[in-house]
């Protein structure tokens, strides 16, 4: 008891006020030196249920006892959690969420970006550091991983790793929002979105009266995030041959097709990051989830109109895209770009490039083609249309006017 009688001489002196000490937290000898260094993790810690079972040294270990040994305080990963819940950490790995290291990895130039940027988690790192297992993957995968990331922790704030915390759409918004992912900023200004903050605030009892996040992508508590289309909007195969088309063109941007159409080694790595639906059933599988989530409000007729129509908005914004990357491409078969012989743009090289017109093209692609069709699904037409689709007509024009103007200062 004596940590908690240190913690309530910190309350008398002000240091750490309205620490709500449960009543049923367990002793630990942790307590009496953090409430003095780190006094807010200790309060989070008290009122999170875990201090009610749990002291610190069951995620951190006990070798860790004064300040000349803090090195060797264990730092959780998924198999710690995995020890008291076996099945949310199953269905995590099973998921989306847990292969975003893996994405990262796979893009050509993430080696070549500042360590402070990936490593210090200040830039892609700071959410893509996910996927971490085990202490033996810390200490032998080929990676580096900032030393405080954990999974978990990403959606259960730690330290008190609250589930009423998780279940609210905020939860998914520190990663979900901005350029190329604005999922935050469409939902919450959608009428779902919209119904459901104005329901949590002037009527707690009625918030389930429009979907969360959770509600849509973590159905019953599943803890597999997954959706049909993926990230980046990409299935195989499709039976609109137009369609088809327009989607080889992208599939050569993206590097998986070669310029003669064949699959390259970067099909095993989307394989891997599971970044796109390569046969049809795993795509049907998951949209069949989905369809249930919509069917508990809407009319069956209602779901699959708005399903097809977002599907088709997908394909406009396809065929704006395939044009745009066949122009930049035939620059570069022409030799009006000169980029090592590659005879298309590889659109996972994002912002290093060289020119202005592959500027263009990249910010096509990962802004404004993903807000078209991510508006689609989440019920946003103002993103679909002037963060979207209008700005991706705007940047066909510019790339046209740009390719036709290089090829008249190169001669041709």
């Amino acid at each position: 008891m004596r940590c908690h009688i240190a913690l309530r001489s910190l309350v008398a002196f002000g240091l750490l006020a309205l620490i709500p000490l449960s009543a049923t937290a367990l002793p630990s000898t942790c307590e009496t030196c953090h409430a003095e260094i780190t006094p807010m993790l200790v309060k989070d810690f008290n009122r999170g249920v875990m201090s009610e079972e749990m002291t610190c040294a069951d995620c951190h270990g006990d070798a860790h006892m004064s300040e000349s040994d803090v090195h060797l305080a264990k730092l959780p990963t998924i198999a710690t959690c995995a020890e008291c819940h076996e099945d949310q950490a199953t269905q995590y790995l099973s998921g989306k969420h847990a292969l975003g290291q893996i994405a990262l990895d796979a893009m050509p130039n993430t080696h070549m970006q500042p360590d402070a940027f990936m490593e210090g988690q200040k830039g892609c790192g700071g959410c893509h550091t996910l996927g971490l297992t085990d202490d033996a993957a810390r200490e032998t995968e080929n990676r580096q991983y900032y030393k405080y990331g954990m999974d978990c922790q990403n959606c259960h704030t730690r330290h008190a790793f609250s589930k009423a915390e998780a279940r609210e759409p905020e939860a998914c918004q520190t990663c979900h929002m901005g350029f190329d992912h604005p999922q935050w900023e469409m939902w919450s200004g959608s009428k779902h979105g919209v119904t459901y903050l104005m329901n949590r605030a002037i009527d707690p009892e009625n918030r389930d009266r429009a979907p969360t996040c959770q509600d849509c992508h973590m159905q019953e508590g599943d803890h597999r995030v997954y959706s049909a289309w993926g990230f980046l909007a990409v299935r195989l195969p499709e039976d609109d041959a137009e369609w088809m088309g327009y989607r080889a063109s992208i599939l050569k941007g993206l590097g998986v097709l070669d310029a003669a159409g064949e699959p390259t080694e970067r099909l095993d790595v989307v394989i891997a990051g599971q970044v796109a639906r390569l046969d049809k059933a795993s795509f049907d599988a998951e949209r069949a989830k989905f369809v249930t989530a919509c069917e508990k409000c809407h009319t069956p007729n209602f779901v699959t109109e708005n399903f097809k129509n977002a599907d088709a908005m997908v394909k406009e914004a396809d065929k704006l895209m395939a044009e745009a990357i066949e122009i930049v491409a035939g620059l570069y078969q022409d030799g009006v770009i000169e980029r090592d012989g590659a005879l298309y743009p590889d659109l996972l090289t994002f912002y290093d490039v060289n020119t202005h017109i592959e500027e263009i093209l990249y910010e096509m692609f990962m802004d404004h083609r993903m807000k078209a069709f991510q508006g689609g699904f989440h019920i946003n037409p103002d993103y679909s249309t002037w963060y979207g689709y209008a700005k991706m007509k705007k940047d066909l024009v510019e790339i046209r006017e740009l390719a036709s103007n290089m090829r008249a200062g190169h001669g041709g």
